[in-house]
């Protein structure tokens, strides 16, 4: 099973401005992921898509090669992440290098490890569109969410279940690490992916940086030893 490991970092980042190369603790944000890929492949299977001329040197840093530089059309606030993949993987597929499975990793989330990848892929078969990494959500839609409907708020999601402990248990996309099928990638939507099945992750792990607020708890846990 051949893997390409896909690193996307766009600039412009208007949450936290410049976040990709910002230090954490000292170290630029996108290493932290950077780093746990280098443990897992060698870096020619190591792909940072980005627009961003600082990011690349940044990147380039722990010693990997950037194969081309994203297209401003793939840089907006309207360009999907499928487009993005598709765009990576045909790239290599032109320089005849293919691959069956691509691992998503997101350089907002720096609290993943090395075994939390490889315990991803090991969920991974190839009759699945992909594994995805989750959190057990807090908020329960048959419990404590609700919509309005004609004016008044509905359970968005009916049960009948007393309390929060009876409920089945929901799953929250942290967006650490995407395992998936190439194939499906090409043949449909990601959004219209099926056979998705779920890599449980703990709440600290699960942590994604999109504001400043999300940058001072992640230094609040390095400072109090819950990440090392």
């Amino acid at each position: 099973m051949e893997v390409l490991y896909i690193i996307p970092a766009r600039g412009g980042s208007k949450g936290v401005p410049g976040k990709n190369i910002k230090k954490l603790n000292g170290k630029p944000l996108i290493h932290y992921s950077l780093e746990v890929a280098l443990a897992l492949t060698p870096k020619e299977n190591i792909c940072v898509t980005t627009d961003d001329d600082e990011i690349i040197a940044v990147a380039q840093q722990t010693g990997i090669k950037i194969p081309f530089k994203r297209p401003v059309a793939l840089a907006t606030d309207m360009a999907s992440m499928q487009d993005v993949l598709e765009h990576a993987i045909n790239f290599y597929e032109l320089s005849s290098h293919s691959y069956d499975v691509i691992v998503l990793l997101q350089p907002t989330s720096p609290f993943r490890s090395v075994e939390d990848i490889e315990k991803a892929l090991s969920l991974y078969t190839n009759d699945l569109d992909m594994v995805m990494s989750v959190v057990e959500a807090k908020a329960n839609p048959y419990y404590v969410l609700f919509e309005e409907t004609e004016g008044f708020l509905v359970k968005s999601k009916e049960g009948q279940f007393e309390t929060r402990q009876s409920v089945p248990k929901v799953y929250q996309a942290n967006g650490s690490i995407y395992v998936i099928n190439v194939a499906s990638l090409k043949a449909k939507s990601m959004k219209n992916f099926s056979r998705i099945r779920k890599f449980v992750m703990d709440e600290v792990k699960s942590v994604d940086i999109d504001t400043p607020l999300d940058w001072d708890y992640c230094e609040f846990l390095i400072s109090k030893g819950y990440y090392k």
